[in-house]
């Protein structure tokens, strides 16, 4: 019987364990760590509350946590609950699958000014993850500034610019719902360093920006490079460069009915935040060109209001201790997965915060053909019955999957009108959910 730990129940984490599954049936016991009493890590709070049909991959997760030979460990904080060391000793292989969970900081002068968050505790905040959920960013103003030319920059931009009828069917908490109903916000500015052809926003994502309610994007003419150099792209670079094209081509008219503006601002290099009374009021940019794909300032500097900025500029790791971390990629030192013998890693916390969900499963896959590699046949160790052990000595506070299903049950009967579910914000209150 082999005994696998698997840190985090993300989808790197569900994909590992059912790699495991299949790969060794019976003869394999997994359990899957998570700090939170709740599974799936950014499928409930990372992914957009509005694209629900990407949250629905967490019902695969589901099979396989409620299969015979994976078990969910929820509530236990490895590395202050239980380090990583002791999870070593009782398990056969321990691997590593808790993603990229803080932002990355630009190191800008300013950057402590109030109003200034990272995407990471910004979507955190609408998505009701409990670290994040009093966040109370501040919508009073009128101009906000969106830092990154990604997806989650994307996110941020049309969540900000939704009516409330707009976030039918999603499951958005109802104190961000309430704070984006008041916001007196009219312009979004978009800001990344290089131009049109380096984006990295996908086809799917920049459409919605044409069916916003209250909301048209817009893109200077100017910007765009010949349109002949656009069939160099490969094909998903080349669409989203067309609605590129197609932003520009939107009539002045258009963005004059709208009460908000998605303003798109290339070739703009972040230097600086500007402030009144500890409060962010502008960011100073350097204008760029492009230079062999790479930015390249120009010494023209510009301002542009701020009252509210987001940074969307890419996650890091959480260290551990005793786990050799790799400081300037925000990760965990590894050589194809592999940290230390016994000690794997998986996901984003392998190769820092790149690929979509999907990019998980093989990832998955070869970490488990890894440990197949190295455990072989092996004496095996202890695995849940020592964990169990410990869990008595120390009397931690375990949350099963069982009782994970009795927390999700009550989010789904307090939902308003129109909404899957409506999250429980504080980890008490989930304890509390489950019941005796």
């Amino acid at each position: 019987m082999r005994h696998i730990a698997i840190v985090g129940s993300g989808p790197a984490g569900y994909y590992t364990a059912e790699a495991a599954a299949k790969k060794w049936g019976e003869d394999v016991r997994v359990d899957v760590f998570d700090r939170m009493p709740v599974p799936y890590g950014l499928i409930r709070t990372g992914v957009a509350p509005d694209h629900q049909s990407i949250k629905g991959v967490s019902r695969r997760y589901e099979k396989t946590a409620l299969s015979d030979n994976v078990r969910f460990v929820g509530n236990v904080a490895i590395g202050t609950d239980v380090s990583v060391g002791e999870l070593q000793q009782l398990y056969d292989a321990v691997i590593l699958a808790t993603g990229a969970p803080n932002d990355r900081r630009l190191g800008l002068p300013g950057e402590e000014l109030a109003n200034i968050f990272g995407s990471a505790a910004f979507v955190g905040w609408y998505n009701g993850h409990p670290q994040f959920a009093g966040l109370d960013p501040d919508l009073s103003g009128r101009d906000v500034v969106v830092i990154g030319m990604g997806n989650v920059a994307l996110d941020v931009a049309r969540i900000l610019s939704k009516t409330r009828s707009e976030f039918e069917g999603a499951d958005i908490v109802t104190h961000a719902l309430d704070a984006l109903d008041a916001s007196k916000v009219e312009t979004i500015t978009i800001v990344g360093r290089r131009g049109p052809h380096q984006i990295m926003m996908t086809p799917k994502e920049l459409g919605e920006l044409l069916h916003l309610e209250r909301a048209s994007p817009m893109v200077e003419p100017g910007d765009l490079p010949p349109v002949a150099d656009d069939a160099l792209l490969e094909p998903g670079l080349r669409k989203s460069v067309t609605l590129l094209r197609d932003f520009a081509n939107i009539p002045p008219s258009i963005h004059g009915e709208t009460p908000v503006t998605i303003e798109f601002d290339f070739f703009a290099s972040p230097v600086g935040f500007e402030g009144i009374d500890g409060k962010v009021t502008a960011l100073e940019v350097e204008r760029t060109r492009v230079e062999a794909g790479r930015a390249v300032g120009t010494g023209e500097t510009y301002s542009i209001p701020a009252d509210l900025v987001v940074t969307c500029i890419g996650y890091r790791s959480s260290p551990l201790a005793g786990v050799p971390f790799d400081e300037r990629a925000g990760r965990f030192a590894n050589d194809q997965g592999r940290i230390l013998p016994g000690l794997y890693c998986v996901g984003w916390a392998r190769r820092g915060p790149t690929g979509t969900i999907g990019t998980n499963r093989p990832d998955g896959f070869s970490i488990v053909d890894l440990v197949e590699e190295d455990i072989g046949s092996g004496t095996r160790k202890q695995g849940r019955e020592g964990f169990d052990a410990l869990v008595e000595t120390r009397g931690l506070d375990v949350v099963t999957f069982r009782d994970w299903q009795k927390i999700e049950e009550a989010e789904e009967a307090a939902a308003r009108d129109g909404a899957p579910r409506e999250k429980f914000v504080d980890v008490a209150s989930m304890i509390a959910a489950r019941g005796d």
